[in-house]
This record gives structure tokens, C-alpha cells and sequence, in this order.
């Protein structure tokens, strides 16, 4: 009978520390999620580079564009989109997909159309009666 009793002892111990491990060790262990959150808000607050807006330097920041590169999609300018890039041939796909996330072709504005003079605000004397004959 007191082998049984410290059986029971013994399978209870054990099936306590199993438990408090396996509660204690899940509350421990950091969530993979977390750590992407803060790269993922840095990257969203990169703005985009506008191709049709930027200089020379600007463009040779970005991956693959040299010296030749920015210079040709400054003379391709204006873009009304950023795949005219490849379409124009610019520069090759395999830039492209490097660049694509990083880079916007915005519009410029249109012009307003010309307005008509305002009428003035000065007042001409009305002519003078002719004398009938």
C-alpha cells in the first residue's frame, strides 16, 4: 500500500511540472508578428519616387539605375505611368521589377484654361446727344 501511495505522489508531481513547462513556456516565447510590424510601417512611410518629378541623383538612389539609366528616363519624360518604362524600353524588366514598388509616375496638373479679362470697374461718361439737322 505504500508503494502505491508514492506512485500516486510521484504521478502527480510529475503531471504538476508538465503542466506549469507547458503553460509557462508558451507564455514566454515572443510571437514572429511582432517584429514585422515595425518594418512594414517604416516602409509605408517611404514615399515614392515620382519619375517624372525626379533629378538625376534622385533616380541613381534607386536599385539598378546608374549614370546612363537616369539620364534616360529623364529625357523619356513625362510618363502617365511608371510600366512606360519598359514599354519605351528605358531600362530592361529585370530593373523594372526592382524598382516598381519604389518609384510613381504622377500627372502633372492641367492647365487652366485662359480666363477672359474682368470687365473694369471704371465707368465711361455716356456720349453726348447729337444734334439732329
Amino acid at each position: 500500500m505504500n508503494c502505491r501511495v508514492s506512485n500516486r505522489f510521484a504521478v502527480f508531481v510529475f503531471a504538476a511540472l508538465w503542466i506549469s513547462t507547458t503553460t509557462f513556456g508558451q507564455a514566454t516565447k515572443p510571437t514572429p508578428a511582432a517584429p514585422a510590424a515595425p518594418a512594414k510601417a517604416a516602409q509605408a512611410a517611404v514615399e515614392k519616387l515620382d519619375i517624372n518629378t525626379a533629378t538625376k541623383e534622385q533616380l541613381m538612389k534607386l536599385p539598378g539605375i546608374g549614370e546612363a539609366y537616369s539620364q534616360k528616363i529623364i529625357d523619356g519624360r513625362p510618363y502617365k505611368a511608371k510600366n512606360e518604362l519598359t514599354q519605351k524600353k528605358i531600362v530592361p524588366e529585370a530593373t523594372y521589377s526592382k524598382i516598381s514598388d519604389l518609384i510613381v509616375a504622377k500627372q502633372a496638373p492641367a492647365a487652366a484654361p485662359a480666363k477672359a479679362p474682368a470687365p473694369s470697374s471704371t465707368t465711361k461718361a455716356p456720349a453726348a446727344p447729337t444734334k439732329a439737322k
